[in-house]
């Protein structure tokens, strides 16, 4: 009896086999028409797939979005710094730029100077209260600077040492307001006319020179310069050019208003003038 159970248990699994596979190759030969079990199989696969595949697509693109936007970040995070670099650095090189003009001007001023001992030095301090008046240097009297020595730039005198510590000194510019910051100059012309330059215009920005003879013909855009007879300042330095001329109240001499040659808010590198005849300008 078990036996029989058993062969007949076997002869139906044969048979479902058999039909399983008939079923198989029933379903993968071509076919224009689908069954109707195939077809709702079908059917309802594709209807819950519809249903899942937009959330599933919308989580998968928002994951992707975020990715995109993180990396996005990080690219112009590195691109920022990059940028603050390259400003960095092309700040640095228009500094040096600058600073080596100003030191190839200087040099090339050197060979119009040997008759002098010229001191090269650097502007390190400025007070902006006092800012037409006085500059710091990094040189002093350990370096041969002394007071009263000329102070240039590569484009004009700019004003004499007025006092020297073993490390620094103190310069006083032209523009300075001071009754005894005078220099004895010359207005070239057809005829040079000789003043003195004291006094400074701040409404203007414009040096005063005085003391020039009436009947002294002064043409703008004339050149100035220094005279060298008051022993401090050489001789042939320029100071700037007229730009106006006015006779004085009482008719006796003329006042001519000089544009520096050099722009007194910008000074940088400069030279100290040391000469061997010096006297009282």
């Amino acid at each position: 009896m078990p036996q029989f159970f058993f062969n007949k248990r076997l002869i139906l699994l044969l048979v479902s086999i058999i039909i399983l596979v008939a079923l198989i190759g029933f379903s993968l030969r071509e076919r224009s028409k689908l069954t109707w079990p195939e077809q709702f199989l079908k059917d309802t696969s594709g209807f819950f797939e519809n249903i899942f595949d937009k959330p599933v697509s919308a989580v998968s693109g928002l994951f992707s979005n975020v990715s995109d936007l993180q990396h996005t970040y990080d690219e112009n995070k590195r691109l920022k710094s990059r940028l603050d670099e390259y400003v960095q650095i092309k700040t640095e090189v228009q500094a040096l730029e600058k600073e080596n003009k100003d030191l190839r001007k200087i040099i090339g001023k050197e060979d119009d100077l040997r008759k002098f001992s010229p001191i090269q030095a650097t502007v390190i301090g400025r007070n902006p209260s006092r800012w037409h008046e006085m500059i710091t240097i990094n040189q002093g009297k350990l370096q041969g600077v002394e007071k009263d020595m000329a102070v240039v730039t590569a484009e004009g005198l700019i004003g004499k040492v007025k006092s020297a510590n073993n490390f620094t000194s103190s310069v006083q510019l032209l523009t300075s307001i001071d009754p005894e910051n005078r220099i004895s100059a010359i207005v070239q012309g057809d005829k040079d006319a000789y003043g003195v330059i004291e006094g400074y215009d701040n409404k203007r920005d414009l040096l005063l020179m005085k003391r020039i003879p009436y009947d002294k013909k002064i043409k703008k855009n004339s050149n100035v310069i220094t005279s060298g007879f008051g022993g401090v300042f050489p001789s042939g330095q320029l100071i700037g050019k007229v730009v106006d001329v006015k006779i004085d109240q009482y008719g006796l001499n003329q006042t001519a208003y000089i544009e520096p040659s050099t722009d007194f808010y910008d000074i940088n590198n400069v030279m100290v003038l040391k000469r061997d005849v010096r006297g009282a300008e």
